[in-house]
């Protein structure tokens, strides 16, 4: 069978936790639960690495705003990691062209990216923090639940990322017009606080 199906629910879950794709894929391979992971994942640095920024995302990405720097900042690397991953497999299976399935991971893990950064911001728009801190969790759940599905069923779980994916940029579409309308009171408000800063500065 083609490797392309677990590249593609693996570029998926990069998108929204590289980190957490690395690890999971490592610890499959190296574990021997699966001879489909590539000894580069299965590396003990790499898993070591892969764990400790794993921490630090958990962390980042449940306070409101610091998710959406931390999200920003991953724009370039959730990509760049859902390609390395895809060409990993590829090589490691043989079954397909390395520069496809890099393709493949890199652009399902930008398009899942967008997915997660927009709904983060649209999340942000509420004052609490709990939206995040579910969100987040349910991200996690998500990643863990569907890259372990893939391991056995990899053509299963491409069509589950494929609707979750599909789903995702259509909710997104809906919450662009909410994220416009806060930024854009937000930037009011940062107005008006300057204007009367300026009224209520003496005379020099």
């Amino acid at each position: 069978m083609s490797v392309l199906p677990l590249v593609f629910t693996s570029g998926w879950a990069s998108g929204i936790n590289a980190y957490a794709v690395v690890l999971l894929l490592g610890l499959f391979g190296a574990t021997g639960l699966s001879d489909d992971v590539p000894e580069t994942l299965q590396r003990p640095e790499v898993l070591i690495a892969a764990g400790v920024l794993f921490l630090c995302e958990a962390v980042a990405d449940k306070i409101p705003y610091v998710d959406s720097v931390w999200d920003s900042v991953h724009t370039v690397i959730r990509p760049l990691a859902g390609a390395w991953v895809g060409a990993l497999l590829a090589g490691h299976s043989g079954s397909v062209n390395d520069v496809v399935a890099g393709l493949v991971g890199g652009s399902t893990a930008l398009a899942s990216h967008t997915v997660k950064a927009g709904t983060r911001m649209a999340v942000n728009t509420s004052p609490e923090p709990f939206s995040n801190i579910g969100l987040s969790f349910a991200e996690d759940l998500g990643v863990a639940g569907i890259v372990s599905f893939a391991m056995f069923h990899p053509l299963a779980a491409a069509v589950v990322a494929a609707v979750l994916l599909a789903t995702g940029l259509t909710v997104l579409v809906f919450l662009i017009s909410r994220i416009r309308r806060f930024w854009r009171r937000r930037a009011q408000r940062r107005e008006e606080r300057r204007l009367a800063a300026q009224v209520g500065r003496p005379p020099g």
